[in-house]
């Protein structure tokens, strides 16, 4: 078995290198994808949290040997971005408008009693409306750029200057908008007071909270594998 979790590495890290560890930082309420970048001592620090304890359950989780299907970090750049496209966007792309639509319905319905459903069908509309452009930007320009880079480095070539400007401009915005991502899910999460489904709602307010937790489970799932793995290389690529 393979040690990831020293108290140096970052959360990040750790999860890049065996993504089985994210369920041991969900449980403890760590953010491992927009909020990767801390060590896991300060992490453990800061939630209060005994780091021989979460050392442990680490391990735990890491007991039996990894499927070669889980080994995203070894994956190539051009399988691994397809893979995103073909799961990860995928997914929002069939179910952002359906969300959308369930989270206005209940604001209309229960609006006036649970007031919180209105600003997160609010916060829903801005964020499906950004991740639209966002997926946009990544397949009609990063992805097939960062593609040709690639292809051109394996083959000892020299890459064209404008596909590294291009890999290098949309990693300066991804950056930011998956941090805008983050802070997004993280309001919806504090004003539905962690999907807590109230008593005597409809069953449309039951299936919005499903869908939103989740989209959230998703999108972490989707923002890791670029932020701690896919980005790091994509800049290495243009060094």
């Amino acid at each position: 078995m393979k040690k990831v979790n020293t108290p140096n590495k970052t959360i990040g890290e750790i999860v890049a290198e065996d993504y089985r560890t994210a369920q041991v930082f969900e449980k403890y309420g760590i953010d491992f994808c927009c909020g990767g970048k801390e060590d896991l001592a300060t992490t453990s620090r800061d939630k209060n949290i005994d780091l021989s304890v979460i050392t442990a359950e680490l391990e735990e989780v890491q007991k039996e040997p990894r499927e070669r299907s889980q080994d995203y970090d070894s994956w190539e750049l051009p399988f691994l971005s397809d893979y995103i496209v073909t799961v990860h966007h995928s997914y929002l792309n069939d179910n952002i408008e359906q969300i959308g639509t369930y989270a206005n319905k209940i604001a209309e319905v229960h609006g006036s009693s649970h007031p919180e459903v209105i600003e997160i069908a609010s916060l829903f509309k801005k964020l499906g409306s950004d991740l639209e452009s966002h997926l946009r930007d990544e397949e009609e320009e990063f992805f097939p750029a960062l593609k040709r880079v690639y292809a051109q480095k394996k083959a000892g070539q020299t890459s064209a200057e404008e596909d590294t400007a291009i890999i290098r401009k949309s990693l300066e915005n991804f950056k930011d908008e998956h941090e805008e991502v983050g802070d997004a899910l993280h309001k919806i999460r504090h004003l539905s007071k962690d999907f807590d489904i109230p008593a005597n709602v409809c069953n449309t307010y039951v299936i919005t909270y499903e869908k939103l937790k989740e989209f959230e489970d998703d999108i972490h799932k989707h923002v890791h594998l670029e932020n701690n793995i896919l980005f790091p290389k994509a800049m290495k690529l243009c060094e």
